[in-house]
C-alpha cells in the first residue's frame, strides 16, 4: 500500500535532515528491509541510490517492482547463511556480512560460478557480543593475506556493529579501532553506525552509515 502524502513528506523531510548532516566522505546506506517498494521508490526520487536489506526473500520481490529504476544499488547487510549465499550473490552487487573464512570461500566460488564479483565487508567483531558474528582484530589479520586473494570477490572494507548497552564514548572507541583496523589492512571503506549512532560512526571514519528507522520510521507489519 502507497505510503500518504503526509508519510512521503516525512521521509523526505528526515532524509534531506541527514544528508544535511553527514559528512561528504560518508555514504548513506538507507535500510529499507521491512519497509514496502514504494517508500524506496520515493527515496530514489530524492536521489537516495543505495539500500540496505537483509532478508532475501523480502529484497527479491521488492527489487522486481523497482526494476523501473535501473539505478538503484542493492547492499546486502544481514546475517548471511551458507544455504543463501547464492541467491544473495546473485542480487546483490554490495555484500556487508561476510563473517567467517568458510563463508567467505564459499561466497568466492559461487560467485565465479554465477560471474559475479561482489563488493564486500568483511565484519569483525570488537566486543564480547554472543549475538553477532564476525572476526577478532587478530584473527583476521592472520587469515586476511588468504581472503585478500579469493577470487571473484572485491574485498572493500570491514563492518562492525556495537553491542547494546554501549555508552557513547565506548561505541566511539569501538568505531574508531574498526576504522584503524581497516587502515592498517589498507581497506578504504568503513560500514558502522546505524539510526542511533551514525553521527558518532561518522566522526570515528565511518565511509557508510546503515540508517533505517531515522529515515522511514518505524517498520509496519513485517513484510513476507
Amino acid at each position: 500500500m502507497a505510503s500518504s502524502s503526509t508519510e512521503s513528506e516525512t521521509i523526505q523531510a528526515r532524509w534531506q535532515a541527514i544528508r544535511a548532516d553527514c559528512p561528504t566522505a560518508v555514504h548513506l546506506l538507507a535500510v529499507s528491509k521491512g519497509h514496502p517498494a514504494m517508500a524506496v521508490r520515493e527515496l530514489a526520487a530524492m536521489g537516495q541510490v543505495d539500500f540496505g536489506e537483509s532478508r532475501v526473500q523480502e529484497a527479491l520481490p521488492k527489487q522486481q517492482d523497482l526494476a523501473d529504476l535501473s539505478g538503484l544499488r542493492w547492499h546486502f547487510i544481514g546475517r548471511l547463511q551458507a544455504n543463501k549465499v547464492r541467491a544473495v550473490v546473485r542480487a546483490f552487487p554490495v555484500i556487508h556480512s561476510i563473517d567467517s573464512q568458510a563463508l567467505a570461500e564459499r561466497t568466492s566460488r559461487i560467485a565465479l560460478e554465477e560471474n559475479k564479483s561482489p563488493e564486500v565487508f568483511f565484519q569483525v567483531k570488537l566486543r564480547d557480543d554472543p549475538a553477532k558474528g564476525g572476526w577478532e582484530p587478530d584473527g583476521l589479520r592472520e587469515v586476511w593475506p588468504e581472503l585478500q586473494s579469493l577470487p571473484g570477490l572485491k574485498p572493500i572494507g570491514l563492518m562492525t556493529m556495537a553491542p547494546l548497552g554501549l555508552g557513547p564514548e565506548e561505541r566511539q572507541s569501538l568505531f574508531h579501532e574498526c576504522r584503524t583496523l581497516a587502515d592498517k589492512l589498507a581497506l578504504p571503506e568503513c560500514s558502522m553506525g546505524m539510526s542511533g549512532d551514525w553521527k558518532q560512526a561518522a566522526k570515528a571514519g565511518a565511509t557508510w552509515v546503515r540508517v533505517g528507522s531515522g529515515l522511514f520510521g518505524p517498520r509496519p507489519e513485517r513484510l513476507v
